[in-house]
């Protein structure tokens, strides 16, 4: 039984209407933001765990225990302990380009399959890890499957949505991404409270729940069409598969524009230098700066380090489990659920713009109530402890229905498919790179700027809100075959992509 919401009627759009078939296909595939956001959240919270500081990390237990004369905004500063947290990163960092390739060659499904089976490797180890090198090697593991997840899975959700409820199928990663961060934070405050200081392994062998769905389901996920025409001359599979998910058997314009962009991309030998050219500087561009500012919003600073934020404001080991709990978890998930519903009505600039004004304006407070409230030495009122609190949650809201979803959604949706696996991977290589520069250097960073750290996100903020407003052009209910209109029309890069497509026509036999 299809679902009856029809796209067929609008300028631009093809016959369909979101099938059951698509909907349970692109749920499977989202699992994959599942284990990206369970690290996330596990990683942070272990880091404030007693036991496993003691075990792996006892300089970093000792400064917080007993060190009275350091800076409360010092204690965590430990090398060795930001190597744990970003070592995935620059694991997935190198792992995406790989993914690329299998991506681009063997199809989307494999990629995914791959992902999930590095990943419950590496939630094995790390769940069975008798030193610091077994640590290390689990997290490499869970890099490798988090750079094959994260190139391929953004890619399946936008081929297979219908044009008009890409950005709600989408989103659906960033959604599952809190599912997987609320998902750790409760069982790491669960675990946190039992007795005999194993729970971390608990917290860290759990990973492998999703990494098993992912792994199994991706057996069953069907290939998108998009994939199947690009590594196959036999076009009738790729229309079965169209009928299929569109849920109506008049699909031949999709399909047309489907085989007339395979055929440009055949033509193709070197996705990574063709991406170079003057025709595919607006993608290039927001393939760079989209992730890297989704990085510098300073998100990954409260999902990595909240709980570690929390304790230097005075909250126990417990309350700071909880809050993170409440932040990251409850609150984040709720408001991506909320860009699902609005994301394919209002659009993605009207999110990207109000998103950013209310992360900067959080922001600016948080940072003001720490510099005026928590010196070197004791920490803060509860009032004031809990004011933080409120307004981390309010960031994180406005983090969650802008630039969390929409950056991954926008990269995405926005390549021609003779580029796109290539463009995806650089998305998810810079989205990595500045995760692990950011991760690597926060907790140095929050010793050196204190509350200033908030100030330095800040700024960044307001950068990226009007960069948005400049440079991003609306991609809402267009056919991703389509999508250099979006470019043509624009103010800014309407003279750069019209210049080249009158070149590419003249060079055209």
């Amino acid at each position: 039984m299809a679902v009856g919401l029809a796209i067929a009627g609008e300028a631009g759009q093809y016959n369909g209407r979101m099938t059951p078939f698509v909907i349970l296909s692109c749920m499977m595939a989202a699992i994959g933001g599942v284990i990206f956001g369970y690290d996330i959240g596990i990683s942070g919270g272990v880091t404030s765990m007693e036991p496993f500081l003691k075990k792996f990390f006892p300089e970093v237990n000792t400064k917080m225990k007993s060190d009275t004369k350091i800076s409360n905004y010092c204690k965590f500063d430990s090398e060795l302990l930001t190597s744990f947290t970003s070592s995935l990163y620059i694991a997935g960092l190198v792992a995406s380009l790989f993914a690329s390739l299998v991506t681009r060659a063997y199809g989307r499904k494999p990629s995914i399959l791959a992902g999930g089976a590095a990943f419950l490797a590496g939630s094995a180890l790390n769940g069975a890890a008798m030193n610091i090198y077994m640590l290390i090697l689990g997290r490499l593991l869970l890099g490798v499957g988090i750079g094959f997840g994260n190139q391929a899975v953004p890619l399946y959700l936008s081929e297979m949505a219908p044009p008009k409820y890409r950005g709600a199928i989408n989103n659906g990663f960033q959604f599952s991404v809190g599912i997987g961060v609320l998902s750790a934070n409760l069982i790491n405050y669960g675990s946190e409270k039992i007795k005999g200081g194993w729970g971390w392994r608990i917290s860290l062998a759990m990973a492998a729940v999703p990494a098993s769905m992912l792994t199994l389901g991706a057996f069953f996920l069907p290939e998108t069409p998009n994939s199947l025409i690009q590594r196959s001359t036999d076009h009738q599979t790729a229309k079965q598969m169209l009928q299929r998910i569109r849920g109506v058997d008049d699909v031949q314009a999709e399909l047309d524009d489907l085989i007339k962009a395979n055929n440009i991309s055949k033509n193709i030998e070197h996705p990574f230098k063709k991406i170079l050219e003057r025709k595919y500087r607006p993608q290039l561009v927001m393939a760079i700066a989209i992730p890297f500012f989704q990085q510098v919003t300073g998100i990954n600073v409260i999902s990595f380090y909240s709980a570690i934020l929390f304790r230097t404001i005075g909250l126990g080991e417990s309350a700071s489990l909880l809050s993170v709990a409440m932040t990251t978890g409850v609150v984040g998930t709720s408001s991506t659920f909320v860009s699902m519903l609005i994301v394919d009505k209002f659009g993605r600039r009207a999110l990207f713009l109000a998103g950013g004004i209310q992360m900067l304006v959080s922001q600016i407070m948080v940072g003001g109530v720490m510099a005026a409230q928590l010196g070197d030495r004791g920490g803060v009122s509860k009032g004031y402890a809990y004011l933080v609190l409120v307004l981390i949650c309010i960031y994180v809201a406005g983090f969650g229905w802008s630039w969390g979803p929409l950056g991954w959604l926008v990269p995405s949706e926005i390549f021609p498919l003779e580029i796109r696996s290539a463009g995806q991977s650089i998305n998810v290589v810079v989205n990595f790179l500045f995760t692990f520069i950011v991760a690597q250097t926060f907790l140095a960073m929050l010793c050196h700027f204190k509350a200033g750290i908030f100030f330095f996100f800040g700024g960044w903020v307001a950068v990226m809100t009007v960069f948005v407003y400049l440079f991003l052009p609306e991609t809402k209910n267009v056919p991703i075959e389509k999508m250099e209109i979006v470019w043509q029309e624009h103010w800014f890069w309407r003279r750069i992509v019209g210049d080249s497509s009158k070149d590419t026509k003249m060079e055209a036999p």
